[in-house]
């Protein structure tokens, strides 16, 4: 188990690969954990550094105490990390949902720490406070395993939910410790990074699913449009994680822009 101390406490992160290779940083979405990421591992350009890591109150990291956090908060995880793990030297953030809102904050305050940026099925704002705050009020009211169908239907296309493949993504979103999915749903519903995505200068793909209801792809190409310069990918039979859904396609949109930006 690899553990930097953060003030909130102990965040669990998982680095392989090449020692002296790229250095590619991985934020998973809300309500999962690292082992996101596991399906493409095998599929992205050999002799890369990945880093991935559980956001606080996520996986086998600490939740914190409990007190507000903010997108800010999130962002400040990840520099840390960066900084612990990276050995000096600039790497590729590659953010999913949330963690596409972490990593478009971490490149606005710390862009000496950030190659490219990769975005995928998120946006510069994701839904309103008010929808935040009555995710919340529902996780409160019925835990996450009452809200866990109603996700799943936003998640993934009919024909994977379909499958007993759903079964483990659906048992991490409700095993995920209420009290840190309710914090990263604070954070998020005072999350907006319009402005500072804006002002982004370095390289950016975004990515999106046809069948993404979180993130719908018209939401994800909005942002896409703010970045100067950014790359739009659109796999249309996926949902909101391409990486588990369609790992190939995914891995293939991203491989080639690693080819060309991870140094």
């Amino acid at each position: 188990m690899q553990v930097l101390i953060r003030p909130w406490g102990a965040m669990h992160y998982f680095c392989d690969g090449a020692e002296d290779g790229p250095c590619v940083v991985f934020a998973n979405s809300l309500g999962t954990d690292l082992r996101l990421w596991d399906p493409v591992m095998p599929l992205l350009p050999r002799g890369l550094r990945t880093i991935r890591y559980d956001k606080r109150g996520h996986g086998l990291s600490d939740t914190g105490p409990d007190a507000p956090i903010t997108l800010d908060d999130l962002a400040q995880d990840a520099i840390a990390l960066i900084e612990a793990t990276a050995g000096g030297r600039p790497v590729v953030f590659v953010g999913l949902s949330i963690g596409g809102l972490i990593g478009q904050a971490v490149a606005a305050a710390r862009p000496d720490l950030l190659h490219a940026l990769i975005l995928s099925n998120t946006a510069a704002k994701l839904g309103t406070a008010e929808s935040w705050q009555a995710r919340i009020a529902a996780v409160q009211a019925q835990g996450l395993a009452g809200i866990a169908d109603a996700v799943m239907e936003r998640w993934f296309a009919p024909d994977f939910r379909a499958t007993p493949t759903l079964a483990p993504w659906r048992n991490m979103m409700i095993r995920t410790p209420a009290a840190g999915y309710i914090a990263a749903c604070a954070a998020l519903a005072g999350a907006d990074q319009t402005q500072a995505s804006a002002a982004l200068r370095l390289p950016v793909l975004v990515i999106a699913g046809g069948a993404d209801g979180a993130s719908p792809p018209d939401v994800v190409r909005a942002t896409a449009d703010l970045i100067p310069g950014a790359l739009w990918h659109l796999i249309p039979d996926a949902g909101h994680l391409p990486c588990v859904e369609t790992p190939e396609d995914w891995a293939a949109a991203v491989a080639a822009f690693l080819q060309e930006h991870a140094r």
